[in-house]
């Protein structure tokens, strides 16, 4: 009769172990079907563990993006495991192992390992020290390994779905900036007989941060800018955008370019705040007096070419946006001749560099300038972007490049 209760004994705990487990297996389940955030997950684990599973000491370490976190623990200190180096330990287990009094120094101090791999990426290692009541070893065991397995799947489709939402907002982002940015680069430049011009404009991403405009102005007077903001994306698209917006508020407002370039400098700093700012270039040239007259704001001089003759146009001021009031400010003149050729551009062309480490600098573009100076100033740019293709090679460009050229033609008097 005794063995007959013994059995029957034997076959409720089991029964109740099982019927334990189910509902710890539904439990979770469920907690992830209701998306319970990562945290209640990790307590429900804790718990499942500690009370009823009998372990009276625990990690649990997941890897997130290659950085590796203790979530739950039991009686350890999992910051200061991951100090003295656990995972490098864990990392030579690939299934359940039992570790007690093996060759490890820092998993010796636990009994088993329960590593989670997803195909050779390790995800997760459950470090379980001791089981208060051991019967039913193997299967307890197997049972937290199941749920481990559970949970770690659990937190890395958290993981995967967030960064899934962060790359579609990314992209959305992305193609907003690219609309503000069209906005920027006009499709086609005004063309007369006194002038002509083209213009090039290679991001370095999707998404960047330069402007080239032309305006006509008064009779016989148009206006050209350039501009190089810093930062990417797109803050630093709408920043432009709102840059171009004013530029166009403000052109028939002033007379001349030093109060333009005031006005412009003290609204784009009430707007940023002085943590952005941006190089500027803007030049008024008139037809009926055949003089150009500039300011350059921090910006990379433009080349002034005419036969073996040229200029830098560097007069003008700081960067815009840094300061509420610009510390100096002076203008530039020059008289325009004809074939003369004004080229402009941000300084991602020169950061251009080739597998040699050798960088497209300034002696190379005034040797280009001189070379081709002759051509048109659409030719020229063709030519430009031919050359700047074979220069680099297979290397990439390292920011985003606006070229604005403008040729100058007339009949000599």
């Amino acid at each position: 009769m005794s063995r007959e209760l013994e059995i029957l004994q034997k076959l409720e705990k089991d029964l109740n172990l099982k019927q334990l487990q189910i509902k710890s297996l539904l439990n979770i389940t469920q907690a992830i079907n209701e998306n319970v955030p990562a945290e209640g997950l990790f307590s429900m684990y804790e718990s499942f563990l500690g009370w009823e599973m009998g372990v009276t000491k625990m990690a649990l370490f997941i890897n997130e993006n290659g950085t590796w976190h203790c979530k739950s623990y039991i009686k350890v200190d999992g910051d200061e495991l991951l100090d003295r180096g656990v995972i490098k330990e864990a990392k030579k287990i690939k299934r359940l192992t039992t570790v007690k009094n093996k060759n490890f120094d820092i998993l010796g101090e636990f009994d088993i390992v329960v590593p989670v791999y997803h195909k050779s990426e390790p995800l997760s290692f459950a470090l379980i020290g001791g089981i208060r009541n051991r019967d039913d070893l193997y299967d307890k065991l197997q049972f937290i390994t199941t749920i481990t397995n559970i949970i770690t799947v659990a937190i890395e489709n958290k993981r995967l779905f967030n960064q899934q939402l962060e790359q579609e907002k990314y992209q959305k982002e992305i193609e907003l900036a690219s609309e503000v940015q069209k906005m920027l680069i006009p499709e086609g430049m005004p063309q007369s007989d006194f002038f002509e011009i083209a213009t090039i404009y290679k991001p370095h991403y999707n998404v960047g941060g330069d402007y080239i405009d032309c305006m006509h102005l008064r009779k016989g007077e148009f206006l050209l800018c350039i501009a190089d903001i810093s930062g990417k994306g797109v803050s630093a698209a709408l920043l432009m955008a709102n840059f171009q917006a004013l530029i166009h508020s403000l052109v028939n407002k002033h007379k001349d370019l030093l109060s333009l370039v005031q006005e412009v400098n003290q609204s784009v700093n009430k707007i940023t705040r002085g943590d952005k700012f941006l190089t500027f270039f803007i030049a008024k040239i008139s037809k009926k007096t055949r003089k150009m007259q500039y300011i350059n704001a921090g910006h990379f001089p433009p080349y002034l070419v005419l036969g073996d003759t040229e200029k830098r146009l560097e007069k003008g001021t700081t960067v815009i946006g840094a300061f509420e009031e610009l510390p100096f400010l002076e203008q530039g003149e020059e008289k325009i001749e004809h074939g003369m050729c004004l080229f402009s551009f941000t300084d991602g062309l020169t950061d251009i560099i080739n597998d040699k480490d050798k960088y497209f600098g300034e002696d190379m573009v005034s040797a280009f300038l001189q070379k081709h100076q002759g051509l048109s100033a659409d030719m020229m740019n063709k030519t430009l972007l031919a050359e700047l293709d074979h220069f680099r090679g297979e290397e990439s460009l390292p920011d985003d490049i606006a070229v604005l050229t403008c040729k100058f033609g007339f009949d000599k008097e």
